[in-house]
């Protein structure tokens, strides 16, 4: 099990860098604008569907570990389910749409794909599960220490994640640099609490 737990915490962690990398060198790509899901577009596409599916393999395994460290089988599974979506957004990619890939309208299309739409369902899932598995946190782990840092989690995925749906919306000009506030922040917390569960 301890096995399991720390490759979830690997998962988190390469995750992140994996996106920040990617996204820093990735021609006509501008990370503070664009999402991060439109990685995985273009010729570099395959890295960040990958990451994804990685990613959610690895939290959801070490989700299985998480259930008896923690002694929580509900935050196990808000979590098991949280990597299941994150598996779905590398199944299902977004469209191209606002200016990338490079040649790409810069505006939102009005109808999206199938794969879209299933990709759209999968992000709200991914948003929606972070900061309740972060909440339900707050009451099942031990510890003044764990008990404030989850608290202070929460309030920033919380707010950020309706701030990034906001942006979105809106297409905004810093919606990639919203979302990775609330990414960096959620996923270096659920890294940390599978390395703290080996």
């Amino acid at each position: 099990m301890t096995f399991l737990s720390w490759l979830g915490a690997l998962g988190c962690w390469l995750f992140v860098v994996t996106f920040l990398v990617d996204g820093w060198t990735r021609p006509g790509y501008r990370p503070v604008r664009h999402a991060v899901s439109a990685l995985a577009l273009g010729d570099r596409g395959w890295i960040q569907n990958a990451n994804f599916i990685v990613c959610g393999v690895t939290v959801t395994a070490g989700a299985v570990a998480l259930a008896g460290a923690v002694d929580s089988v509900l935050l196990a599974l808000v979590i098991a389910l949280f990597g299941v979506a994150l598996v779905a957004s590398g199944i299902y990619p977004m469209d191209a749409m606002r200016g990338y890939p490079p040649g790409t309208s810069e505006g939102t299309p009005d109808h999206t794909s199938t794969a879209h739409q299933r990709h759209d369902w999968a992000g709200a899932a991914v948003f929606g599960l972070l900061p309740l598995a972060v909440i339900i946190a707050v009451f099942v782990l031990p510890g003044a220490g764990w008990k404030g840092y989850s608290v202070l989690t929460a309030l920033v995925v919380l707010v950020g994640a309706g701030l990034f749906g906001q942006a979105w919306e809106d297409d905004h000009p810093r919606t990639g640099l919203v979302q990775r506030v609330v990414i960096v922040t959620g996923w270096l917390w659920l890294g940390l609490l599978f390395a703290h569960a080996a």
